[in-house]
């Protein structure tokens, strides 16, 4: 047995193998922890191609706002309303519009009023809440309060907040 050790081929022989051994234990504890890197890398690139789908739904919704805000020539909330009733064929149902804020946002000039509608069908109110809400402005329902109409139970009186906003 002391010959093995005392051949000078044979320890080459032996303490070569043994390096190539590390050598391969260290290449494949590289080799996982690059694997888990990799795996890791992929999750981060799945996360950012959500994010940017996300981005650019957001982006196309503000577009669609932005597009909104150049495409009618309206001044006011009361000429905002008027555009949309009168659309509707609904102008004589609008009994009273009331201009109640004007404020000065970042953007531009947020306008509210109250507009009552009294005797509308069940129709006509979808059709005018489509119609504000897919307005060629800025024009939003802040509040909504719908009742039933005293002379005809079938018919609503509906009593809204609007807001218009303008840009600057």
């Amino acid at each position: 047995m002391t010959e093995l050790f005392t051949n000078k081929r044979f320890v080459y022989a032996v303490s070569g193998l043994i390096i190539f051994v590390i050598i391969i234990i260290l290449a494949v504890n590289l080799l996982s922890s690059e694997r888990k890197e990799l795996n890791l890398l992929r999750e981060h690139q799945k996360e950012m191609m959500m994010l940017r789908d996300e981005f650019i739904t957001l982006r196309q919704k503000m577009n669609a706002v932005e597009s909104r805000k150049n495409l009618s020539n309206v001044q006011g909330i009361i000429q905002a309303v008027d555009e949309v009733f009168s659309s509707l064929g609904l102008k004589d149902k609008v009994k009273a519009v009331k201009s109640t804020a004007k404020r000065e946002t970042k953007d531009g000039y947020e306008e509210e009023a109250d507009v009552s509608i009294e005797k509308v069908s069940m129709n006509e109110m979808v059709n005018i809440f489509y119609k504000v809400e897919n307005a060629p402005m800025i024009l939003s329902i802040k509040k909504a309060t719908i009742k039933k109409s005293f002379e005809n139970p079938e018919l609503l009186n509906i009593t809204l907040v609007l807001s218009f906003l303008k840009a600057k």
